[in-house]
């Protein structure tokens, strides 16, 4: 059986993640409280003993602050017992920057379910992020959908989560600074040190995917020399993380705008680890 948990602040995009489980043929439940999620897997699975399909399970549960709060602080010593069972368990948090949290609950005027007459909407939200911390804490995949569309998240749970199997998922991710640094990376490397396209006026305008700014760098010992390190370096540690049981990675490769630097070298780094291993993605934080 698999199972993955959602859980996540209100706004981040919860219901839109368990909306493409569901899609994929994944028994969807929206808010099970914490106390039902062991017997419900027993159930399950002595269905399953007592059934002749061969059919891999796959359950996918919304748990957030609508929980009561005392069952919120159980799901971390649940995880060993589920895996005890036999369930593949995999906790998804979601969430996003408190600015665009509260842009959204003022675009759809929805009430939070922690705001009383007496709480205002940032106040419940800051409480929300300290309930779910310990669920946080748990999971084996953060993702910040602070600039993301409905269909980029949409295509990264498709990607990441649902077409998962035992393998490591690794996501390429560039950024620029200027614009934060993305909550949900595991390492950050910086390339603001090398030479910039932005000062030349002809690159300026293109991107890190087009072929004027391609030749630029690659033929820039500084870019060759960092893109050379980054590959051994990841190489070298990418399988330690796999023994470690980690089933993702965001690999985040950060210049100053996010549109030339960062941008080449996490495509070259895609295009090298593609070669070697089966769940690899690239994104551009900046330009998509």
């Amino acid at each position: 059986m698999r199972l993955i948990i959602i859980s996540g602040r209100s706004g981040s995009g919860k219901s839109t993640a368990l909306h493409v489980l569901e899609d994929l043929g994944y028994y969807c439940i929206d808010n099970l409280p914490v106390e039902l999620l062991l017997p419900l897997c027993e159930q399950i699975r002595r269905d399953k003993e007592n059934s002749a399909s061969e059919e891999k399970r796959l359950l996918a549960v919304s748990i957030d602050a609508r929980n009561l709060h005392a069952g919120l602080k159980l799901l971390p010593g649940l995880l060993p017992e589920l895996e005890n069972l036999g369930v593949q368990v995999e906790v998804l948090y979601l969430d996003a920057e408190e600015s665009v949290l509260l842009q959204r609950f003022s675009a759809t005027r929805r009430k939070h379910p922690l705001s009383t007459p007496e709480r205002s909407l940032q106040e419940a939200l800051r409480a929300e992020r300290q309930l779910l911390q310990p669920i946080a804490n748990c999971a084996a995949l953060t993702i910040d959908t602070t600039r993301m569309t409905l269909y980029d998240l949409r295509d990264m749970v498709r990607i990441r989560v649902a077409a998962r199997e035992q393998e490591l998922a690794v996501l390429f991710l560039s950024f620029g600074f200027k614009h934060g640094v993305p909550l949900d990376a595991d390492l950050v490397f910086d390339v603001r040190c090398l030479p910039n396209p932005h000062w030349i006026p002809q690159l300026r305008g293109h991107t890190g995917k087009e072929q004027p700014v391609i030749d630029y760098l690659s033929h820039e010992p500084a870019v060759v020399k960092m893109e050379q390190d980054l590959c051994h370096f990841l190489t070298s540690w990418l399988p330690s993380y796999e023994q470690n049981n980690r089933a993702y990675v965001t690999v985040a490769i950060g210049c100053t705008g996010g549109q030339h630097r960062s941008v080449f070298l996490a495509e070259r780094l895609f295009a090298h680890f593609a070669a070697e291993r089966p769940n690899i993605q690239v994104r551009h934080r900046e330009l998509d």
